[in-house]
């Protein structure tokens, strides 16, 4: 192809499109005469709306059909949410570049603003993350947690109707669909590993791509995913084990912690530690030692 013309993969939500126009713009300004058209690839994770995403296949039913438009040479590159993508990527295909992370937040919206301490007992609350629900039973078993799936819009739209007393989204992707965030209470929850970040994907070896993407390209992001998804992959993480990992740099240091549980939630770790952010590989090999010596038995 032109090297004036990309073809980037996406999925087709209100969300993915969202995130995938303002990366296409970020880039054509940054290359003056590129042209990056989006091309929308419907995935499995679209078309099953019915279940939790831990009983029909997890993260890679967000990813597998743009991979193999990637893989057919039909796409240039891909973004996708990094928190939708599995620890192992397809074979031939790597990630490119991590943009800056925005908000790694869980956020609470209800009906009027109210805090998770505030919701009634036995308020409903929907999501369709086995690690939200059962972190948040955690400080709230009196609560009553129900599927909801969906896109942004449709789960806001729920609440409002009273099908839901709250619900629980990623801060991330409501800023980037440029929701009202005055209803949002963040949550004090471990996140997801990659939460809040984009993922760029490319074919391995593929130069001209990876050279045009690299002034978009945020080092600090990259180490801290690298960290969790480190943490991620050791821990068998996909949607069935309700896991949580979160990093974060100041100045040279790097924190990381995570949340591990059984998926009936009857048994649960939760470890952090601190260390050179120059060495997160290590700082993820402590945090697993950590939770190995925690959780004694395998959780899986």
């Amino acid at each position: 192809m032109s090297p004036e013309r990309l073809i980037l993969g996406t999925r087709g939500s209100a969300l993915a499109w969202a995130q995938s126009s303002a990366f296409a713009a970020a880039l054509e300004a940054r290359h003056p005469g590129l042209k990056v058209e989006l091309k929308k690839i419907l995935t499995s994770g679209d078309r099953i709306q019915d279940r939790f995403l831990s009983e029909v296949g997890g993260k890679g039913l967000f990813v597998k059909e743009i991979e193999e438009g990637l893989l057919r040479e039909e796409v240039d590159l891909a973004v996708h949410s990094l928190k939708d993508v599995p620890a192992e990527l397809a074979p031939g295909l790597e990630i490119a570049i991590y943009p800056q992370r925005l908000d790694s937040e869980d956020v609470l919206i209800a009906a009027s603003r109210k805090s998770l301490a505030e919701l009634p007992p036995r308020a409903r609350v929907g999501t369709s993350s086995l690690r939200r629900r059962l972190q948040l039973a955690r400080l709230r078993p009196d609560l009553s947690f129900e599927l909801l799936r969906g896109n942004i819009d449709t789960r806001l739209r729920k609440l409002d109707e009273g099908a839901f007393d709250a619900i629980v989204l990623a801060k991330a992707g409501l800023r980037r669909l440029g929701v009202d965030l005055s209803r949002a209470v963040d949550l004090p929850i471990v996140a997801a590993p990659g939460q809040g970040t984009l993922a760029i994907e490319a074919r391995a070896g593929d130069r001209r791509v990876k050279d045009l993407l690299a002034p978009l390209h945020h080092g600090p992001t990259e180490t801290v995913s690298l960290a969790e998804r480190r943490v991620m992959k050791a821990l068998g993480g996909g949607c069935h084990l309700p896991l949580g990992v979160y990093g974060e740099i100041r100045g040279d240091r790097m924190k990381l912690k995570a949340f591990l549980a059984e998926p009936d939630g009857s048994r649960w770790v939760e470890e952090e530690v601190d260390g050179a952010a120059a060495e997160w590989d290590k700082v993820a090999d402590e945090l697993l030692r950590l939770m190995e010596k925690a959780r004694g038995v395998p959780l899986q």
